[in-house]
């Protein structure tokens, strides 16, 4: 095989596409496997900009299930991902997390918590009484109740990415500094990339893997995705009330979501319709001081006195058809396969997708079944129905 010949080529180095390189060089050691990143220290990539949420609260079941696999691997992560006597530290924490519910998605939230004990998870209905009971600063009479799952939770997303990252290289693994310009085709068939740097490689096989950047990249193969990076703003709070314990991650219905932070802080975000959509990093107090600051107060009345530490922002590769994942061959490009459009959830989803890749790749039995995410339903119009997406 020529210097520049590779089977496949992962275009994006960030938890998806280590996680899908880790997967596929475990199942075939042999394979010459070649991952492209461009910002290998990872300063804006949405892995390490997230707040880094592991959730079973879904009601989808397949996410469900995706979700029950992150648990299982986050469980043994440290001890999985060991490289020569080096192992990952990635502090996982199983604090909770808490969806509060109104009337209005009352019914959807019930039909998602029987669904989801159907599967084995554990997930409590908790009565607005029984809220209060267990996190007294909170204040929530004006909702009907909600749903605790004890064992989501959060982790270092980074430690995590490198985890995957070191152990696929130690598999064999080979990482690339630079910048795919755009994906080749001869016909209907994937032909490799070229690189910012000049340089060309061939592949029968690429996968896009990358992140808010997806559509631009899927464009140069002429393919067209429904994806596009809108930036979300994540702010740490030093608040003058201390809770007594962890904050679960609590999501309100308007989307607001906020939990404890090591070091004593708290973090806050809500996605909100008027999220810049295009390649920005900018954050803004106004927007914390006008609409999150009141809004946090009015539910946890102790937190009106607070002060705001820092900002930042993230970008969220929203999939504007259903905001669900799109996994797969595109149909009209042979080689060409995505793992796209996670719209903030791609950091908790990373080990199934990348075990599913490596099996859709290698044609290996699946374990877990993602086919209802196939681009199929891009090009035929047909969403997936999610509710309570933050």
């Amino acid at each position: 095989m020529e210097q520049n010949t590779y089977d496949i080529i992962i275009a994006g180095g960030g938890i998806m596409g280590c996680a899908t390189a880790y997967y596929l060089m475990k199942s075939d050691p042999s394979l010459k496997l070649a991952v492209v990143e461009k910002d290998p220290a990872y300063e804006r990539a949405s892995t390490t900009l997230s707040m880094a949420n592991v959730r079973i609260q879904f009601s989808l079941e397949e996410n469900v299930r995706i979700s029950q696999y992150a648990f299982e691997k986050l469980e043994t992560f440290e001890e999985d991902m060991v490289v020569e006597d080096r192992k990952p530290a990635i502090a996982y924490r199983r604090e909770g997390n808490l969806f509060l519910f109104d009337d209005k998605n009352h019914a959807a939230a019930a039909e998602a918590y029987g669904m989801q004990k159907k599967l084995g998870c554990d997930i409590e209905w908790w009565d607005s009484r029984t809220i209060g009971e267990r996190y007294p600063l909170y204040d929530p009479s004006p909702y009907g109740g909600g749903t605790y799952g004890a064992k989501d939770g959060h982790f270092d997303a980074y430690a995590v990415l490198a985890g995957y990252k070191a152990k696929a290289k130690s598999l064999g693994a080979l990482f690339i500094q630079d910048e795919i310009t755009t994906i080749s085709r001869s016909g209907d068939i994937v032909q490799g990339v070229s690189l910012a740097s000049g340089e060309d490689l061939s592949a029968e096989i690429v996968i896009n893997c990358a992140g808010a950047w997806c559509s631009r990249l899927a464009e140069t193969a002429g393919v067209r995705l429904p994806v596009q990076p809108v930036s979300r703003q994540v702010f740490a709070l030093d608040t003058q009330v201390k809770p007594d314990g962890p904050l679960p991650l609590t999501v309100l219905p308007s989307g607001l979501f906020f939990r404890s932070e090591t070091g004593g802080l708290i973090l806050l975000g809500k996605s909100m319709t008027e999220d810049p959509v295009g390649f920005n990093f900018s954050w803004d107090d106004k927007r914390f001081m006008e609409v999150l600051w009141p809004e946090l107060a009015e539910f946890v009345p102790a937190f009106e006195a607070l002060k705001l530490v820092r900002g930042w922002a993230g970008l969220y590769a929203v999939n504007t058809l259903d905001s669900n994942a799109i996994l797969g061959e595109w149909p009209e490009l042979k080689g060409f396969y995505l793992a796209n459009g996670f719209s903030g959830h791609g950091l908790q989803q990373a080990p199934a997708v990348g075990r599913y890749l490596s099996e859709l790749i290698l044609r290996n039995p699946h374990k877990l079944d993602l086919s209802t995410f196939s681009p199929n339903r891009i090009l035929d119009r047909r969403p997936l129905s999610e509710a309570g997406l933050v």
